[in-house]
């Protein structure tokens, strides 16, 4: 069987909403991992086949061929393609694994999966509610689905406090866990574990280097005072994942391409797998999405280093290390999504990104990475590092 190979990554700094990316145009932050991408391979922009772009709020700014767009605000040639992908959350993991399969086909050679998503200019959601402010069609959810399931009413926070009450959590835990979340983020800041990773930016006042939304400061004491979004739930904004500006990209090539271009590859994608199921309950596909891969790799959940699961809401990692067996010091080992931002469509390429970092940085082999999608669908990738 053919081979898909990663041989560069790259990411921005996460920008806290408001903050120091709010005057980046989602296009140009896009541009500007593009850029990287190149000049770190050392190949020319031209032999890109494709740029696959992942992006959920697909309105404003980031509407109108938004991956085209941040093609043609880099310095690419005009020459190079691009499509925008929604697979919500995972939208550039499914990126990635677009990008490999279009090199394991043998019908590209070299790809560039990408997610983008600038949630200060482009608020979450924007592309439904202003539809609905002018009152115009009846939102994304059709008689037939409210038939099928009861309700229209889909919503990520009723999952997250679905999936914490079914798997026993307390609001204690979920507090503990986001701690956790700041301080390993804190450690791998200080530590330089991000700093190949990103793409430094022009801001006011300087070069925007450092994940914004990591709290130094952070206590159990302050992260348990925040208000929960349900009186008589568990969530609250302290152990979800933070609304985050950023973006991040993969080069993926094939075994042609690596001796041709005289590329070193840092990883093999090992395993590609997405499922889906109940997308009232949505969040807990993950646990088993990650049963399915394994089974499909021929491998169990030991002969894995390194796990990324995104921090969408701290319930979700915890169910899945619960399900799953994995050891809890082998998750999110430098933090997660609760302490550097969610970027929407940006995220999987993100955590892409800090896991071929982190498997190197400590001389591991495979690795994981999974995230909950709006819908009940999960993807799951697995790698392992050259």
């Amino acid at each position: 069987m053919a081979h898909a190979y990663i041989v560069e990554t790259a990411r921005t700094a996460g920008g806290r909403r408001g903050g120091a990316l709010r005057d980046w145009h989602p296009a140009n932050l896009g541009a500007e991992v593009l850029n990287a991408l190149v000049a770190r391979s050392g190949i020319d922009g031209a032999v890109i086949d494709d740029v696959i772009v992942g992006c959920v709020s697909q309105g404003g700014e980031q509407s109108f061929a938004f991956g085209r767009n941040c093609v043609l605000a880099s310095n690419l040639p005009q020459s190079v393609p691009a499509v925008t992908i929604d697979r919500q959350c995972g939208s550039s993991q499914q990126a990635v694994q677009f990008a490999a399969q279009a090199v394991m086909s043998g019908t590209q050679d070299v790809v560039v999966a990408m997610g983008v998503e600038s949630m200060t200019r482009v608020p979450m959601g924007s592309n439904v509610s202003l539809y609905a402010k002018a009152g115009l069609g009846e939102g994304p959810f059709s008689d037939r689905i409210e038939a099928r399931y009861g309700t229209k009413n889909f919503s990520q926070f009723i999952g997250a406090e679905m999936v914490a009450q079914k798997h026993g959590f307390t609001r204690a835990e979920l507090d503990a866990y986001a701690l956790e979340s700041h301080r390993r983020a804190t450690a791998a800041r200080d530590g330089g574990a991000f700093d190949a990773e990103i793409i430094p930016l022009a801001i006011d006042g300087g070069m925007h280097t450092r994940d914004e939304g990591i709290r130094d400061d952070a206590t159990l004491d302050g992260i348990s005072s925040v208000k929960l979004l349900d009186p008589d739930g568990m969530i609250s904004a302290a152990n979800a994942s933070q609304i985050c500006d950023g973006a991040a990209g993969v080069l993926v090539v094939s075994e042609a391409a690596l001796k041709k271009y005289k590329l070193t590859p840092k990883a093999r994608i090992v395993n590609l797998t997405v499922t889906a199921g109940d997308p009232v309950i949505m969040l807990e596909e993950p646990l088993p999405a990650t049963d399915r891969a394994l089974e499909r790799a021929g491998m169990k959940i030991d002969d894995i280093d390194l796990f990324e699961v995104n921090e969408a809401f701290a319930p979700i990692p915890m169910a899945w290390a619960k399900h799953t067996g994995a050891d809890p010091a082998k998750l999110n080992v430098n933090g997660g999504a609760i302490a550097l931002g969610h970027p929407l469509g940006a995220s999987g390429a993100r955590l892409m990104t800090t896991l071929v970092h982190s498997l190197h940085a400590r001389g591991q082999r495979y690795g994981l990475q999974t995230m909950c999608e709006g819908g009940g669908i999960a993807n799951v990738t697995i790698i392992e590092a050259l």
